[in-house]
């Protein structure tokens, strides 16, 4: 197989993180784990450019950019059937919560089990690709 035929079967996952070093972490584990790389962005309008540009498996999504809540991210990625696992400290503010209701959480700081458990949970990819 060559590698362009490889990198074809690859799911395809979108990242949205604002914080440069969990950026490169995330997306250094998802390479590793056989994962195409979408971003990473750290501005919802750059996210927002490129969902409707890509066949998207899912998205990992900072719910907070920067003081700027990426739920236009979010909506915009259900408009286009992207499942999305939102990446937060602040999943269990009240207002957060309601919010968040029925959505994949993944808490920071995060874990790569967890993330690799949630991917399967809710993109349904494997973490071994």
């Amino acid at each position: 197989m060559s590698e362009a035929e490889f990198l074809n079967d690859c799911p395809t996952i979108l990242l949205l993180e604002d914080d440069l070093l969990l950026a490169m972490d995330i997306e250094d584990h998802l390479l590793k784990t056989g994962h195409k790389i979408v971003g990473p962005f750290g501005r919802i309008t750059d996210a927002m450019d490129a969902i409707p540009r890509n066949e998207l498996a899912g998205a990992i999504v900072d719910l907070n950019l920067q003081g700027e809540l990426s739920f236009p991210v979010i909506e915009m990625l259900r408009q286009h059937s992207v499942p999305v696992i939102v990446c937060s400290g602040y999943g269990e503010i009240p207002e957060m919560k309601d919010r968040l209701e029925g959505m994949a959480l993944l808490p920071k700081p995060w874990n790569a089990q967890k993330l690799d458990r949630l991917m399967r949970e809710t993109f349904g990819v494997r973490d071994d690709v």
